[in-house]
């Protein structure tokens, strides 16, 4: 009897990183604001190169504005780990008690922190949110409606919210009042860099 040997060059091992990061938006409609949850998933494999993003839709429907922060966070995020091997696919997909759609700039640094999280491998902490847009130095930009946001996660028991930088005082709201009201710390950060050690507590 002949026994055939065939050699088989082994599948690379499949590596698959997931991050939970928590999203604030607004809507018209009313002041209370809405949480989402983005799940960010890299299924790190030798293709493609560079790491491909594609978004999987959900319940969750995001505008022009969102999509195109959603990629200059994940371009921001490649830059700032350079000593990652940047390859495979990561899928973004968006998660809200109901059926929801927003658009705008506003979760673009929250995004950062979460792109980088998920390249590094280390996780967001439940209790922190973060809203603010994301600038090509790595400075967060301000947005609108916080008493909104800081509303929607204080209804999901988020305990610290991380606004821009200069936005804790302004004629449109009293955040130091909210803050109170609502039991919650409102800190300002003005970096990438600042938020991703408050988010991860871990530095970049």
């Amino acid at each position: 009897m002949w026994i055939i040997l065939q050699m088989i060059r082994p599948l690379p091992a499949l590596s698959t990183h997931i991050v939970e990061l928590p999203i604030l938006a607004a809507m018209k409609s009313n002041n209370l604001g809405v949480f989402e949850v983005l799940l960010l998933r890299w299924d790190q494999q030798p293709t493609p190169v560079p790491t491909a993003l594609q978004w999987q839709i959900g319940n969750v429907v995001l505008g022009h504005d969102n999509l195109r922060s959603m990629s200059a966070a994940f371009q921001f995020a490649i830059e700032r780990t350079p000593s990652v091997q940047h390859s495979g696919t990561v899928t973004a997909i968006g998660i809200a008690y109901m059926a929801t759609g927003s658009d705008g700039p506003s979760a673009g640094a929250a995004m950062a922190v979460g792109f980088i999280a998920l390249f590094k491998g280390e996780a967001i902490n439940r209790g922190v949110a973060l809203t603010g847009t994301i600038n090509p130095d790595g400075t967060v930009g301000p947005v609108g409606s916080i008493p909104d946001k800081v509303r929607a996660a204080t209804r999901e028991g988020y305990r610290t919210i991380l606004i821009p930088a200069g936005q804790l005082h302004s004629p449109d709201w009293d955040l130091v009042r909210l803050g109170l009201e609502l039991n919650v710390d409102i800190s300002e950060v003005g970096t990438i860099e600042e938020a991703y050690q408050r988010m991860t507590g871990h530095s970049l």
